[in-house]
């Protein structure tokens, strides 16, 4: 038992570590074929080691830090914002078996631990001492901040629905009707707030190279800027795993195809998500930063209120409520 503990995060470590990799060498390519390009194809057959090359010399280059930057901040701010994406992993569910720490509050947690990288990625910006930087951690912060309210305000009509905030027991309440449907408005709220809380087109305003020169990580150099790179991508792999827990019915098997096993299912759902996020970072260009705090505070949060509204309206409708 204590091996399968200690064994069981080492390989979901290696598992995400393996997604990041070929998830960045994937939206290349993806990006690629969009904007007819053939994306990376020298390193490696078809450009399979391309990425890992890119770690390579990310890993081997000089760790510089600023003269008169705050050296012990500036060195922990990449660890503050990595650590929760990889924490918040605990509780997702991948299938009945394959799952770790089955808290009764699991997607509290989640949304607790994940809001710790803001602090991450404020204190690099900040301990950088580069104006462009404080620019970019100060948006970033702002933009995070703004965007988890209607993402918190969205889940609330499945709390709702499912009566629980066990991962596990939402997705057991969706063995019959996944919940993006009886929830579409929650889903679509949901689904735009987390591009926004992943920092990712069409709301990557804290990094907007043309202002803000790569914003809060312009500083960092070497395995350090590896790890914010990595932060984002890990949350890449845990907000997909989410949406599919949430709204896709995690590992159910849709039409009653149910000889196919769970987690099957379950990497389909979410290789779905994650290819829209890429189709979208493709397609959509940056808005602007006005337009990003009216779209979060004007229109996302009333939707989200406007669907908990609905949620308990339909639930206390007989006919409706059966969807519940």
């Amino acid at each position: 038992m204590n091996l399968i503990i200690i064994l069981g995060p080492v390989l979901l470590l290696l598992v995400v570590l393996g997604f990041v990799t070929y998830a960045i060498l994937f939206e290349r390519k993806v990006i690629g074929w969009i904007q007819n390009r053939v994306g990376p194809v020298r390193v490696g057959p078809w450009g399979l080691l391309q990425t890992v090359a890119d770690v390579f010399k990310l890993l081997i280059k000089e760790d510089i830090v600023p003269k008169k930057a705050d050296e012990a901040l500036f060195k922990i701010a990449p660890v503050i914002a990595f650590v929760p994406a990889f924490a918040v992993l605990a509780v997702i569910p991948f299938t009945d078996k394959i799952k770790f720490a089955d808290f009764a509050v699991g997607l509290l947690y989640y949304m607790a631990i994940s809001s710790i990288t803001i602090i991450g990625i404020l204190i690099g910006g900040w301990a950088s001492n580069n104006k462009y930087a404080l620019l970019g951690g100060m948006r970033s912060a702002a933009q995070m901040i703004s965007y988890e309210i209607p993402l918190v305000m969205s889940v609330v009509g499945i709390i709702m629905s499912a009566g629980s905030l066990n991962l596990h027991e939402i997705v057991a309440a969706q063995e019959k009707v996944w919940f993006i449907f009886p929830q579409f408005i929650g889903f679509v709220v949901f689904l735009i707030a987390s591009i926004s809380e992943l920092n990712r087109t069409p709301f990557d305003l804290p990094e907007a190279e043309s202002e803000l020169v790569a914003g809060y990580h312009v500083e960092y150099t070497g395995f350090r800027f590896a790890f914010f790179m990595l932060a984002e991508y890990v949350y890449v792999f845990a907000m997909a795993s989410l949406t599919t827990v949430l709204y896709l019915g995690g590992w159910n098997a849709p039409f009653g195809l149910t000889f196919i096993p769970p987690v099957v299912w379950f990497i389909l759902k979410f290789g779905l998500i994650v290819f829209f996020l890429f189709w979208v970072r493709a397609t959509m260009p940056r808005i602007r930063v006005d337009q990003l705090m009216q779209f979060a505070w004007k229109v996302l949060l009333p939707l989200a209120l406007f669907n908990i509204f609905l949620s308990a309206v339909l639930k206390e409708v007989p006919m409706i409520g059966q969807l519940y």
